[in-house]
């Protein structure tokens, strides 16, 4: 077998979970059961991985199984997150998947006295000259998978690869075409019973009373542990209705405990800070030109999943807990719950069930301990927990509001000559063991409550959070980059898809457009005369291209482009969008071309960019989170409207491979350039500049407002 590249370390996955049975178990019919400890978010990657270890078990496709992630069973992978699945858990599987092959092979070998190069596999039957042959099934009793990997087993080369790079079957989607039983809200287990959490009316609420009275004779059980209340029953319906007879029957001392919705970036810049110095280049000499300065910002977002969270849980008799979730992050929530209720991390299994579309650390993982605590008083049966509408839009964590001042001095020719970019945050991740912390709404309100942290930032090696993308991808001189994380936070934030880098490609993409204006240029011309990196370029060149840059457009209709390279070190994408500004604003079309390096899956990498599109849509022309000073007031699609399918724009999508570079991930490379381009589209239909999001109707017309107050 070829190596594809012998001086490559062992993937960082494999070393934390070498043992090539947590991977994958060989059945005696044939099949081969495979599990990771990446999860199924509807991105098909369970697809692309079954297509990487049939790839370098030589079977077909059909023969694996992938199986839930699950903490007792399989490796422990932390999160799946930050686009980072096909090159974390596909280059561990690789290498595990080879050993497997390797071992297989020196069994037949062995049975037959034959040399481990005469020995071949195709399709999943082990051939030798002389007409032997065998399978896996076949030898699955007499090799033992419990064994370490060995680094000196090498994956095939990028040419042997037969179902690399085509676009398999997706695994997961005939059950949901169908209608059929997969995901979470679907799961019935023997005995079960149903759970609702009657919430706070605010976050910093404390319930100081109850009428036990109002719910008696009610065929339910009422579980309180300090300000955390929900009761369980036979019947959903029942529990869903009585649940909000309970909300009656409570009291609650609530105080005002959220930031002016109207100046939050007031409150942004309000600090204490946590200061993030990206670069500090020096100068040299003092810049001379023309300066341009801007400010660009974001409102809170939600997930705003089609489905709300759910979760069941079992207290089982022998004492394990068992737990099922649509969490990202399966091992990192056994651990946090284990620790909140002091039990041993053992006795806890967390498997995976899919849900609807978790675009970071959304209601998931609540909603487990949410299942975790009524379970407890379920008399050994299972229970299961279902949020409201309201409860997702209100409590789910959102994504952090930001804005970010960018100033850049351009000389005679057009050059940038300095670049200046601080952005301001709260943190972007608050997920379940975080910083020490329990990161689980309900255990904020338990009798007992577990510690409250503000919001952290991944490290840099991870991608950051607040400064996630804020290095441009142009070749810019005397770069002064820095993020500014608020200490002391009053809204609930974490994790949303692409953290930090909506914003920061946002501004950047926006400011490049306005200093080409400034300068006269095509915003085109403009960025590739600052761009060096020949990746970048191709896809910029492949864009332009597919839609038609330069083209005349339509009265009332503008063209905008936006471009990155997802945490200075994954998936360029470059977008073009075309809108319409009449009325309303329409974004019509976008274009996008994309280089992920190897493609797994061509279908796969097209959904991911097509969905990470269509969200940063919404996200910039629709969303924001609204609030009183004490409540989160969008609780539902008419006050937290979302892009409709209606309003979905036509969406073609370029891929760009680029030979004997890494596969990277896909989900999250489109949401910061999308929004740069929609932003310059609309600048370019209406020519004004609209730099705080969302650009609907009402911002349009405020911009459109001060530019004749600027001008008068």
């Amino acid at each position: 077998m070829t190596a594809e590249n012998v001086a490559s370390p062992q993937p960082q996955s494999l070393t934390a979970n070498p043992v090539l049975a947590r991977w994958i178990c060989v059945r005696p019919d044939g099949f081969l059961d495979v599990r990771v400890g990446k999860v199924e978010l509807g991105q098909g990657l369970l697809t692309a991985l079954a297509q990487l270890a049939a790839d370098e078990l030589d079977v077909d496709i059909e023969a694996v199984r992938m199986l839930p992630a699950n903490t007792s069973s399989g490796p422990d992978e932390g999160v799946t997150s930050g686009s980072t699945s096909i090159a974390e858990s596909g280059s561990a599987l690789r290498v595990v998947a080879a050993n497997v092959r390797a071992l297989f092979v020196a069994e037949a070998a062995r049975r037959w006295g034959v040399a481990t190069d005469d020995v071949s596999v195709a399709h999943g039957t082990i051939t030798a000259p002389g007409g032997r042959q065998t399978t896996y099934g076949q030898l699955a009793d007499a090799v033992d998978l419990r064994v370490l990997a060995h680094s000196s087993v090498q994956v095939k080369a990028a040419g042997a690869l037969r179902l690399t790079g085509a676009s398999a079957a997706r695994l997961d989607l005939p059950d949901k075409v169908a209608g059929r039983p997969r995901f979470i809200h679907d799961l019935r287990l023997r005995a079960q019973m149903y759970g609702r959490v009657v919430r706070p009316p605010s976050p910093r609420a404390r319930l100081v009373a109850l009428d036990s009275d109002a719910m008696a004779g009610q065929p339910v059980t009422i579980v309180r542990d300090g300000s955390f209340l929900g009761l369980i029953g036979e019947d959903e319906a029942c529990v869903a209705r009585l649940a909000e007879k309970l909300r009656l029957a409570a009291t609650w001392e609530e105080v005002d405990s959220l930031p002016d919705e109207s100046d939050l970036e007031a409150y942004l810049r309000s600090g204490p800070h946590e200061t993030i110095e990206v670069l500090a280049e020096p100068t040299g000499c003092s810049p001379t030109g023309r300066v341009l300065s801007a400010t660009y910002a974001r409102p809170f977002i939600a997930h705003a999943s089609i489905a709300p969270s759910c979760a069941v849980a079992w207290w089982k008799e022998d004492g394990e807990l068992a737990i099922w979730t649509h969490s990202q992050g399966i091992s990192p929530l056994r651990t946090a719950i284990a620790n909140l209720l002091e039990l041993d991390p053992s006795k806890v299994v967390v498997e995976h069930a899919e849900g609807a579309g978790c675009y970071g650390h959304n209601g998931a993982d609540d909603a487990a301990l949410d299942a975790v605590l009524l379970a407890r008083s379920a008399g050994g049966r299972p229970v299961q927990v279902m949020w409201s509408r309201e409860d997702e839009l209100a409590w789910s964590p959102f994504g952090s509001a930001m804005v970010a001042d960018v100033a850049a001095t351009v000389d005679t020719d057009g050059t940038i000559t300095s670049w200046t970019f601080d952005v301001w945050s709260q943190g972007h991740t608050s997920r379940p063991g975080a910083g020490g912390a329990s990161g689980l709404l309900a255990a904020q309100s338990l009798q007992r409550p577990a510690s409250v942290l503000s919001a952290l930032d991944p490290p840099a090696s991870r991608g950051g959070g607040t400064t996630r993308n804020a290095v441009p991808l142009y070749s810019l001189p005397s770069r002064s980059i820095a993020g500014h994380r608020l200490i002391d936070t009053k809204v609930r934030t974490s994790a949303l898809r692409s953290l930090g880098a909506h914003l920061n490609v946002f501004a950047i993409e926006s400011f490049m457009d306005e200093l080409a204006l400034m300068v006269g240029q095509d915003p085109l011309a403009f960025r590739l005369a600052h761009l060096t990196d020949r990746r970048a370029v191709r896809v910029m060149e492949s864009v332009a291209l597919e839609s038609g840059w330069g083209d005349p457009m339509g009265e009332n209709v503008g063209r905008g482009i936006g471009l990155a390279r997802y945490k200075e070190r994954g998936a360029y994408c470059a977008v073009i969008a075309e809108v319409e500004a009449d009325t309303e604003i329409v974004l019509r079309r976008l274009t996008i071309a994309v280089d992920v390096g190897r493609v797994v899956n061509p279908d796969g990498v097209r959904n991911q960019i097509e969905g990470g599109a269509t969200q940063s849509a919404s996200w910039t022309l629709r969303e924001r989170v609204r609030f009183d000073r004490r409540r989160v007031t969008s609780r539902d699609w008419q006050t937290y409207p979302i892009l409709r399918f209606s309003e979905a724009p036509d969406i073609s999508v370029t891929l760009l491979e680029s030979e004997g570079e890494p596969s990277v991930g896909a989900g999250e490379a489109a949401q910061g350039p999308t929004a740069g381009a929609v932003a310059n589209a609309v600048a370019d239909a209406i020519g004004v500049r609209v730099r705080r999001l969302p650009i609907s109707r009402e911002a349009v017309l405020a911009a459109i407002e001060s530019e004749h107050v600027a001008q008068a």
